[in-house]
């Protein structure tokens, strides 16, 4: 059951709550805080923040028949991006296209149950794990930076991790020892709104908050393979990379009216799959964007974002 919580309200609670979750805070991993350490890092080093192509279904981990260069080239690029933050992050917020609520929604279970949300894959497709923590204090912290920023949010303490997190991050972390919030979109997936979701949350990148979004920079479904995919795709992305490594001040103002740009709907007739992009800018502030991937999926061109 979700459990809303107006914007200007319930500060007093999310104190308490952060208070009482202290014994299993950020640095609530003893092997994140050794990583830390044997990498040398320091408290303080900023996080950068990424949006990411998260492939269709369980494709590292299940033969699904598709291309196999072309998915070995995205998991070669998912387990580097390990390596990406200076020194090792103390937890993981993840908003992943698969989950959306009213409000934006954070899971706060302890430890998470896994979420298998597709059908019609061969049985060891849901027989996958990846048992990273949950953080109710940083769920705790999401919500009060989002109540400081004026947004409603909410909280669901059943929620499990969705394929848009799970598939990913059990090849950028297969051990599951850092903990692990998801934060879903909301209702209307208007740019501006999920924009201005991640400006609020800006703050946890300073905190040791390796903040993940996981779309897709083309889906759609029933174009995948096709001969027409290839070119929509392409056309697209020259035009997200344009935008996704603008100067900030542009760049947010392209974001929000990506609808208008070339082959826009033809490539995500629902845009699901591109608003963790727009948490991810959100959360980027002044950070202006680099390319971090560029590879095809199914024949489609698509691409990953990093900032910071």
């Amino acid at each position: 059951m979700n459990e809303t919580t107006p914007g200007p309200t319930r500060r007093t609670a999310i104190a308490a709550g952060l208070a009482a979750a202290a014994s299993t805070s950020l640095a609530g991993s003893d092997r994140a805080d050794a990583r830390e350490k044997k990498r040398g890092g320091g408290a303080g080093a900023r996080m950068p923040v990424v949006y990411i192509p998260h492939g269709g279904g369980p494709w590292p981990f299940v033969d699904l028949g598709f291309d196999r260069a072309e998915m070995d080239n995205l998991a070669t690029y998912l387990r580097s991006l390990a390596a990406l933050p200076r020194t090792a992050p103390k937890a993981i917020l993840a908003v992943s296209a698969h989950w959306e609520e009213a409000v934006p929604t954070v899971m706060t279970a302890a430890h998470p149950p896994m979420l298998y949300d597709y059908y019609g894959f061969p049985p060891a497709a849901y027989q996958l794990t990846w048992p990273a923590p949950g953080s109710p204090a940083l769920a705790a912290r999401v919500q009060e930076l989002l109540e400081a920023g004026g947004i409603a949010s909410g909280r669901d303490p059943g929620r499990g991790f969705d394929h848009g997190t799970f598939v990913p991050l059990k090849l950028t972390y297969p051990e599951a020892d850092l903990p692990t919030v998801q934060l879903s979109l909301k209702h209307g997936l208007d740019p501006r709104e999920h924009i201005a979701v991640g400006r609020a949350l800006a703050p946890l990148r300073d905190e040791g908050v390796f903040i993940v979004g996981s779309g897709m920079s083309y889906h759609n479904l029933r174009e995948f393979r096709s001969p027409r995919a290839a070119g929509v795709a392409a056309q697209f992305d020259g035009w997200l990379n344009q935008a996704a490594t603008a100067d900030p001040r542009q760049r947010d103002d392209r974001l929000i009216d990506w609808a208008d740009a070339p082959s826009a709907r033809a490539a995500h007739p629902r845009e699901e799959h591109l608003l963790p992009l727009m948490v991810a800018a959100g959360a980027a502030g002044d950070d202006r964007g680099v390319a971090g991937f560029v590879g095809n999926v199914m024949g489609a061109r698509v691409s990953a974002y990093h900032f910071g």
